[in-house]
């Protein structure tokens, strides 16, 4: 595996090239020499790596996805609660976006980018993802805890609401991650008419 002196393998370095060129410069504003400047390789050997740069970018959605969705089932796991798992949700949401502000912009920004085969299979684990937040709001509504009347379009406001963190958030600031997960699962309960969470 081909690595610089005392560096990471090639392979990894230009998948994190691509992460921070294709969230600072976007798809399409990122080229073949952009990537191979940023991986420290030749465009020639780029391609070793990478078949194409859209299936470079579809790797990284899929990738970032279904870590994402594995990351909130095992969350969910074993909790019945409504409120419960709107918090779970929340916080591992606003947690990621926090730690990880370029992959998940990517995520975020460039599913228009790819090819329509590719399009689906990340449209697909993005769905199976966010139908835990509606399994959530839907069950608290049932069971009548939660007292939204628009659950699609909440869903969607908490969703973009979360999203955000990844363009703005800085761990100098007013809170940590932990503090601003607090803070959104809060916010997310007032939403959706949940009782507020307990002082902690």
């Amino acid at each position: 595996m081909t690595k610089q002196a005392g560096g990471r393998p090639a392979g990894e370095r230009v998948h994190r090239a691509a992460v921070k060129l294709f969230a600072t410069k976007g798809f399409h504003g990122t080229g073949i020499r952009d990537l191979a400047k940023a991986a420290n390789l030749s465009s020639a050997s780029l391609y070793h790596y990478m078949p194409t740069k859209e299936r470079l970018l579809a790797d990284i959605m899929r990738t970032s996805l279904q870590s994402l969705l594995d990351a909130a089932t095992g969350e969910l796991d074993g909790v019945d609660d409504p409120v419960e798992r709107l918090d779970r949700l929340v916080v591992l949401h606003v947690t990621r976006h926090a730690r990880e502000p370029m992959r998940t912009r990517v995520v975020d920004n460039e599913v228009d980018a790819l090819t329509p085969a590719s399009r689906r299979d990340v449209v697909g684990i993005r769905d199976a993802y966010e139908k835990l937040w509606s399994d959530a709001i839907d069950d608290g509504l049932r069971s009548g805890v939660f007292t939204t009347t628009r659950p699609a379009t909440t869903r969607l406001a908490l969703l973009d609401m979360c999203n955000g963190v990844a363009r703005w958030f800085s761990p100098g600031g007013e809170l940590g991650r932990s503090g601003l997960a607090d803070h959104y699962a809060d916010l997310a309960r007032r939403m959706v008419g949940a009782p507020p969470r307990q002082p902690r």
